[in-house]
């Protein structure tokens, strides 16, 4: 019964989709700036609430953390919290039908969860067994939904209208989610956010005093990234990409 409502759920996510990458853009939109953007005003609305709560918030409580926490420990938690992305990402290559791919991430799992402490070290990479990460979204561009409008949302930061669409199912993998325990779960989910914030205070700090316009670069930087990540195998190679057009779903020509 849980894997047939979880196959609904995940029926339903994809009709969502399909249905909302039509309407992703402004028929209005005239440049490619607009097309890829066409909520911008709403968008940096959301974008400046997120900085005011990172400024206040996020990056005190992520330097506290740095300062106290030691590095060593930093990285096993994120090493904690990988191995579970790879679980995920072993998921995503079995419904993308990349059997080899999704039998390289059962065992970069299977031997850091048995070797590394439960996925707390990372033998699986000095063995060669490298990091191939992928979620829901790639898995929607792999069947064919167009990425639609750039998304800020308020805490979760830049999306897509298709990763905003997958992002439940991404989500809903994180080891918080799979603990039935509400102060579990948010105390999962403080550690992983601040944790992360943590690895990027020297980056972001850089890119504040470097950047004119960092709504602008942090969208752009974000639209390339998932275009590199979700072309980077022989089916959809990055040459072939139009990063103008995100309503296209990724193909060669």
């Amino acid at each position: 019964m849980a894997i047939g409502r979880r196959l609904a759920s995940a029926a339903a996510v994809l009709m969502t989709a399909l249905l909302l990458g039509g309407c992703a853009t402004s028929p209005t939109a005239k440049t490619p700036a607009e097309k890829l953007d066409p909520w911008e005003n709403w968008n940096r609305k959301v974008f400046g609430f997120n900085e005011k709560l990172d400024e206040k918030v996020l990056e005190p409580v992520a330097t506290a953390y740095s300062n106290v926490v030691p590095h060593r420990v930093r990285k096993g938690v994120d090493n904690f919290f990988w191995n579970a992305a790879d679980a995920w990402s072993a998921v995503n290559n079995f419904l993308q039908f990349k059997w080899g791919a999704g039998m390289h991430s059962v065992m970069r799992v299977g031997t850091n969860t048995l070797f590394g402490l439960g996925g707390l070290l990372d033998p699986a990479t000095e063995m060669g067994l490298e990091r191939n990460t992928e979620d829901f979204g790639k898995t929607l561009a792999h069947w064919g939904v167009g990425a639609g409008a750039y998304i800020v949302w308020p805490l979760y930061g830049p999306s897509t209208v298709r990763d905003s669409v997958a992002l439940p199912l991404d989500r809903g993998a994180s080891p918080s989610m799979v603990i039935n325990d509400g102060a579990a779960n948010v105390s999962i989910t403080a550690l992983q956010i601040i944790n992360s914030r943590a690895n990027f205070l020297s980056a972001g700090r850089m890119l504040d005093g470097i950047v004119l316009d960092k709504y602008t670069f942090v969208r752009d930087a974000y639209l390339q990234r998932r275009g590199t990540r979700l072309l980077g195998d022989d089916d959809y190679p990055d040459e072939n990409f139009d990063y103008a057009d995100p309503e296209e779903p990724a193909k060669k020509k």
